[in-house]
């Protein structure tokens, strides 16, 4: 005659949460560890890199928008302002089918909730995050001069970093391509405000 099967005691409520509490705990101090023992600061241009390939590996390309310098933060959220301003002009003024056309154009970068919204989506358009993956590798080298810096990997690859205004280190790699379409949103929106401008005279006559 078989023993009769005992059912495992039930977990109680308190249990759970102190579990769940530690599983936090371990992953917290992990990240610390990563971010803040593993890594030199983010003061340096070796702990920007790092942390760079950090966050790809861990597919984050949004939180690399923290180590791009600053010329090409500011030209992020510059493409955001403009394009929101042309889609609004071209909401309240144009005709259809013009209308439709320029607001699926602009949407993704006018309703971008931040400047690092608009980097992800550039990214990934111009193939960067795939880019950075392939070339990323150990570091070999590191020349400072002043504010500017450069990393150079062990498979031969240079990365130009300059000091941002916070004391950290930001990639400088991609800043031309940004301020460059930032400089096209700008003469974007100034073709559409006039147009905008000749379709309200136009109605008012």
């Amino acid at each position: 005659m078989s023993e009769p099967q005992t059912k495992p005691p039930p977990v109680k409520r308190r249990t759970l949460v102190i579990g769940g509490a530690v599983l936090g705990a371990v992953a917290a101090v992990g990240l610390v560890w990563r971010n803040v023992v593993a890594f030199p600061p983010d003061t340096t241009p070796e702990g920007a890199y790092l942390r760079i390939t950090a966050m790809l590996g861990d597919g984050d390309a949004r939180g690399c928008f923290a180590y791009l310098e600053d010329a090409a933060q500011h030209a992020a959220y510059t493409i955001r302002d403009y394009r929101k301003k042309a889609a609004d002009r071209v909401q309240s003024t144009y005709p259809e089918p013009e209308r439709t056309r320029l607001l699926d154009q602009y949407r993704a970068f006018a309703e971008a909730p931040d400047g690092a919204d608009v980097w992800v989506l550039i990214a990934e358009q111009k193939g960067y995050v795939g880019r950075l993956r392939r070339d990323l590798s150990g570091i070999a080298k590191v020349e400072v001069n002043a504010d500017r810096a450069s990393i150079e990997t062990t498979l031969g690859t240079r990365y130009a970093f300059r000091r941002r205004q916070n004391g950290i280190w930001g990639l400088s790699m991609f800043t031309a391509d940004l301020v460059a379409e930032a400089e096209r949103a700008a003469r974007d929106y100034e073709v559409v405000d006039k147009a905008a401008s000749d379709y309200e005279r136009v109605r008012t006559r």
